[in-house]
């Protein structure tokens, strides 16, 4: 009896997950803070499809596309590679903000918030 009910409990929070995973697709804008301290604009355009994440950054070196990406909960990862090196993004997703940190292959990490584009 134990069994079909714990089945079902995990069903329901899969779904649950999915659902969450699927609220981040869209359009968010942040300042992100440069490697000298200067923030730019960066929009961050997310599609979801399960917990596998993919889009693109929309900055100063136009459209850059996201690799690896991943949203399990309200957990998400992503890398970016440029001519600069690889830089990962990790951020916990709360409402219409997503708390990021971000870490390249030098310096120190850097942490901004993205807000959903209305």
């Amino acid at each position: 009896m134990k069994l079909p009910i714990t089945r079902t409990l995990l069903a329901v929070l899969t779904l649950a997950t999915a659902a969450l995973a699927a609220d981040i697709a869209g359009k968010w804008t942040a300042m992100v803070p440069g490697r000298q301290g200067q923030a730019r604009e960066t929009t961050f355009t997310f599609k979801v499809d399960g917990e596998k994440l993919t889009g693109t950054m929309t900055g100063q070196q136009g459209d850059q596309p996201i690799a690896d990406g991943k949203v399990s909960g309200d957990k998400i990862s992503f890398v970016r590679e440029s001519q600069r090196g690889k830089q990962s993004f990790t951020g916990t997703i709360t409402g219409d903000e997503i708390k990021f940190k971000r870490t390249m292959d030098q310096g120190e990490p850097v942490e901004f918030v993205a807000k959903r584009a209305k």
